[in-house]
């Protein structure tokens, strides 16, 4: 028998690649300890409106699909201003996405997703900080 029995896992490539993705990782989120509250109680999200935006969204950073409308710093600043976002809700949210991502998918779109949502996290934390700023500009 081989001794490299590790299952090939695929690339995201498609929309269904995607929705897989998100529709796992929101399974996560909202039963998390540290972030769920947010979603299940801070803002109470309509998940059949939140689902298809955030396939929408992603669909547009890694498959170069334009059907995302929307802006997501301002909305998170906000949020926080709902609820305090630190770096650990940030920290954690990362962590289960790169969790779904490497139980579901391996290659270049998965590596970009990887960094992308990394990338975000890291300029959201920073919005989120300048908005307590007397100085910050929306």
């Amino acid at each position: 028998m081989s001794q490299n029995n590790a299952i090939s896992l695929p690339d995201i490539t498609s929309r269904e690649d995607v929705e897989l993705l998100i529709d796992s990782f929101y399974k996560k989120v909202v039963v998390d300890d540290v972030i769920g509250y947010v979603f299940t109680e801070v803002i109470a999200l309509n998940w059949s409106t939140h689902i298809p935006i955030m396939n929408d969204f992603w669909c547009s950073i890694l498959l170069g699909e334009r059907k995302y409308n929307g802006h997501p710093m301002q909305k998170h600043v906000a949020l926080s201003k709902q609820t305090k976002l630190e770096q650990k809700h940030f920290d954690r949210w990362l962590m289960l996405w790169n969790q779904t991502i490497e139980e579901n998918f391996a290659g270049a779109n998965a590596n970009e997703a990887v960094k992308r949502a990394q990338l975000m996290g890291s300029l959201m934390m920073h919005k989120i900080s300048e908005s307590e700023s007397s100085r910050f500009i929306q």
